[in-house]
């Protein structure tokens, strides 16, 4: 079952809520859910370079409040928000509303955001990078970030050949049959000279065990247990070796796979076996000795 069914909507209600948030009687509700496709499809074309993840739709009494999730908020907000009030002037026009709010949401790690990943993959093929180079580094940036597992399939003829085929890539795990597995999901096409090429993305962001707040504007800055991000560990993932030797001025702690970070510029020494129990030397501006803590 989880192979066949969209990985979002079989967690609706359990993990993930819903993007559109209003209640519509039998009369109008068809209405509205025109309304909210027009929305979407107006926005994703006039912003097609604001890396917009997901668009969220609610309604009260005469009021209508779009939130847009994105990597890129000062693309959409422009200068002094001018830009903001000209998208909304715009939202007015194509919904015959005059109460229109539209509030800008960041996405504080967009590598492990399945949309702007695809976007990302689908802008490269474009412009002619191979399709191999750039899933590749789209799979490799995503577990750096601390994600459990990624898999992307590519589809249509690859690289211009003559045959349609399709491909799939994967690290990591991704268990679709479990629900409380926290699955993130996209489908996006590349438009290239020889035709479209398909993508989709899972990436699976870890366990949800607690009861998560179902609200799609609260969990989308939340990391994989609910929870707001905060300035340490999120979601699975090793600060260690990334920000612990920053300029040199400390010592870098190893990553779980017994790595550590360290060189140059970003200082500290390389992390020891089993996930740097012994530290190295510093960088070319800290000589402190590092020592890493084992995780």
């Amino acid at each position: 079952m989880g192979q066949k069914c969209n990985p979002i909507g079989n967690r609706l209600g359990i993990i993930r809520g819903w993007d559109s948030m209003w209640y519509g009687e039998k009369r109008d509700f068809g209405q509205k859910l025109v309304e909210d496709h027009k929305i979407r499809n107006y926005l994703n074309a006039r912003i097609n370079k604001g890396g917009i993840s997901r668009i969220v739709i609610e309604r009260t009494l005469g009021k209508l409040i779009v939130t847009i999730h994105t990597s890129k908020p000062g693309i959409i907000i422009g200068k002094g928000g001018t830009e903001v009030d000209r998208i909304k002037e715009e939202l007015k026009n194509l919904t015959k509303k005059d109460d229109v709010q539209i509030n800008i949401m960041e996405i504080r790690r967009p590598e492990m955001d399945a949309m702007i990943v695809g976007e990302t993959i689908a802008r490269q093929i474009e412009g002619r990078v191979s399709y191999k180079r750039a899933i590749k580094m789209a799979i490799t940036t995503a577990m750096r970030m601390g994600a459990e597992g990624i898999k992307i399939k590519a589809g249509g003829r690859l690289n211009g050949s003559e045959i349609a085929r399709s491909e799939e890539f994967k690290q990591g795990r991704t268990p679709l049959h479990t629900f409380r597995m926290d699955i993130d999901y996209a489908s996006i096409y590349a438009m290239t000279v020889y035709g479209k090429i398909g993508l989709k993305v899972w990436i699976c962001k870890g366990e949800v065990l607690g009861k998560r707040e179902l609200n799609p504007n609260f969990s989308a800055n939340s990391d994989s247990r609910g929870n707001r991000p905060t300035g340490g560990f999120q979601g699975g993932e090793s600060r260690g070796g990334e920000r612990g030797g920053e300029r040199g001025e400390r010592g870098g702690g190893g990553d779980r796979r017994g790595g550590g970070g360290g060189g140059d510029r970003r200082g500290g020494g390389a992390g020891g076996d089993r996930g740097g129990r012994s530290g190295g030397g510093g960088g070319r501006s800290g000589g402190a000795a590092g020592g890493g803590a084992r995780r």
